[in-house]
């Protein structure tokens, strides 16, 4: 039985679709959001024509990658929320070794084009927004748990994490490495122990709401 026409249309521009936005995620971040057009196409296996067909200029392709990449994290956030036994842990897993909390953060945080995007996209919003409540709910049962300091606020951990997305002066094969003892030390010092109290206040999800 042959395939309608209409409905194999629809899946290969899916399919294309899909490859643009996950060539795009890989090259945002390996090379930044200025890699040229043409070599998502190439990396993606597609013609710079049909890329410009789905998405007419870059913002609409970061805008892409951006809810895409949030939508995930959003689903790596829920679970590790329902999975882990304590707030500590779900925290430590959201935060350890995530390629997509990685890139979400780079869109979010440190590039201006690309905040620009995100801050004026609904959809993007909702899942930035619903992921922020949760790290404030995890933030918060972990300080109630004792086990993490009780001076800091979600935004305090989003800024602290922004802070390993910049490119590590390691060699590529040990940058991993670097970054995972990099993002031990914060974990470490978010734990609660006696120690200097941190100057100003906590930094919230309202403030990273309000940028």
């Amino acid at each position: 039985m042959t395939a309608d026409p209409e409905v194999r249309l629809r899946a290969d521009a899916r399919r294309n679709r899909d490859q643009i936005v996950a060539a795009a995620k890989a090259m945002f971040l390996e090379k930044g959001l200025d890699v040229p057009m043409e070599e998502i196409a190439r990396r993606a296996g597609v013609g710079v024509g049909t890329l410009y067909r789905r998405f007419p200029d870059r913002d609409a392709l970061i805008r892409a990658v951006a809810q895409d990449n949030f939508a995930q994290m959003l689903a790596e956030a829920e679970a590790a929320a329902a999975e882990e036994p304590t707030a500590w842990d779900a925290l430590v897993r959201l935060l350890s070794g995530s390629r997509p909390l990685r890139l979400s953060m780079h869109l979010a945080l440190l590039s201006q084009q690309a905040w620009t995007v995100v801050r004026d996209d609904p959809e993007t919003q909702r899942y930035r927004d619903a992921i922020l409540e949760i790290l404030e709910n995890l933030v918060g049962e972990a300080q109630r748990e004792g086990v993490m300091r009780a001076d800091v606020g979600a935004g305090d951990v989003a800024v602290l994490v922004s802070l390993l997305l910049k490119r590590l002066p390691a060699p590529p094969d040990e940058e991993l490495q670097v970054h995972d003892r990099v993002l031990a030390l914060m974990l470490d010092a978010l734990r609660a122990r006696p120690g200097a109290p941190l100057p100003g206040r906590p930094v919230t999800g309202d403030d990273l709401r309000r940028r």
